[in-house]
C-alpha cells in the first residue's frame, strides 16, 4: 500500500510543512529499515502522554494519583491507540513491506503508527498544535 501523504493531511485537516515528517511517520518498517516511523512513534508516546496526563488533572483535581494512573492507563494503551487510529483512518495510509496486510487486529502496527503520526505533528507544528489534535481525536475517549 502506497503512503498518499496528501489525503491523509486532508483526512486529519493538517497540513504539514514537511511532508517527509508525515512520511516518515506513516512508515513502517518492514517497508523501509532504515527511514520508518521508529524513532518518531518514541517521541509521538511521550507527546501523547503528556497532553493526556495533563488533562486528567486538570479534569479531576481531587482524585488521588494512584485514580488518575488508571484513568491514563486506559487512554495510552495499546488498545485506545489502535482504536484512534482506525477512527482516523490511518490504516489506509501506512506503508508496508509487500508480505504485510493490516487488518483491525494489528494493534502494534497501528497504534504504533497512531503515536508517531502525534509525534511528527509535534515536530513540525509544536506542542500547542499536536496538544489540541490529541485533545480532539481522544475526545471520545476521556
Amino acid at each position: 500500500m502506497k503512503s498518499n501523504t496528501h489525503n491523509f493531511e486532508k483526512k486529519i485537516n493538517i497540513k504539514f510543512k514537511n511532508k517527509l515528517l508525515l512520511s516518515q511517520a506513516l512508515t513502517h518498517k518492514s517497508a523501509n529499515q532504515s527511514e520508518n516511523n521508529e524513532k518518531i512513534e518514541f517521541l509521538g508516546d511521550r507527546v501523547i502522554g503528556l497532553v493526556l496526563s495533563r488533562k486528567l488533572f486538570d479534569l479531576y483535581p481531587n482524585e488521588t494519583e494512584g485514580v488518575l494512573d488508571k484513568r491514563f492507563a486506559n487512554l495510552v494503551n495499546r488498545k485506545t491507540c489502535c482504536e484512534i487510529a482506525w477512527s482516523i483512518g490511518i490504516q489506509n495510509y501506512i506503508v508496508l513491506g509487500h508480505k504485510i496486510k493490516i487488518s483491525k487486529d494489528d494493534e502494534k502496527i497501528l497504534s504504533d503508527c497512531c503515536e508517531a503520526v502525534i509525534g511528527a505533528i509535534f515536530l513540525d507544528r509544536g506542542y500547542i498544535f499536536s496538544r489540541d489534535f490529541v485533545l480532539k481525536i481522544w475526545k471520545s475517549k476521556i
